[in-house]
């Protein structure tokens, strides 16, 4: 399907970008925010990746298991199917999909949908995660959510990985993973080394 970009006295959409680390309440809050639009009697897709069958393979789910249906696919192009009358889409786990995302956020928003999206900013290396980086320079709105640091109880921002698995994605729950502040992040990775 082919959008049509909306400028003639047509309201316009947006981006919105809801990020951080893990276990800070991105999916809950993407999850609320597709609930109130919802309520607000808009046509609401979402949409998810195909590898993302942690919790559900047809939801997405936050860590608190609240869950709201949503479409498992492969790449970002397949949401531009079947867009009659959607007026809002949520992207969960963002960081998964490959740049294109940004290209099709882009199309959906000139198109007037409001598209709100949540993913990782920073991978368990504390560099820039997928098509995140480039989701936040187009954003018209960005919300950073924040964990708490399970060493020392600040305001986590990293994503630590406790598991030895070196892959860049490795799918995993609090057996793999814990949130940490920027200084105990550094201090187990420099601990780790030795």
């Amino acid at each position: 399907m082919f959008l049509e970009p909306h400028f003639k006295g047509q309201r316009t959409g947006w981006i919105e970008v809801i990020c951080g680390s893990m276990f800070s309440g991105k999916t809950e809050e993407l999850i609320r925010r597709l609930k109130r639009a919802k309520i607000a009697g808009q046509r609401v897709e979402i949409f998810k990746p195909k590898l993302d069958t942690r919790y559900d393979a047809i939801k997405v789910v936050s860590h608190d298991a609240n869950a709201i249906d949503a479409t498992p696919i492969p790449k970002p192009n397949k949401m531009l199917e079947n867009l009659e009358g959607v007026q809002v889409i949520g992207i969960d786990e963002a960081q998964f999909f490959d740049n294109t995302l940004t290209d099709v956020c882009q199309k959906l928003a000139l198109s007037g949908i409001r598209v709100i999206i949540a993913g990782l900013d920073m991978d368990y290396r504390g560099k820039p995660f997928g098509a995140m980086p480039h989701l936040l320079a187009v954003a018209e709105y960005i919300t950073k959510v924040h964990a708490i640091c399970q060493q020392c109880g600040n305001l986590a921002t990293h994503s630590y990985r406790k598991a030895q698995d070196q892959s860049a994605i490795l799918l995993g729950e609090k057996d793999s993973y814990e949130p940490r502040c920027r200084t105990c992040y550094e201090m187990g990775n420099i601990l780790e080394l030795k």
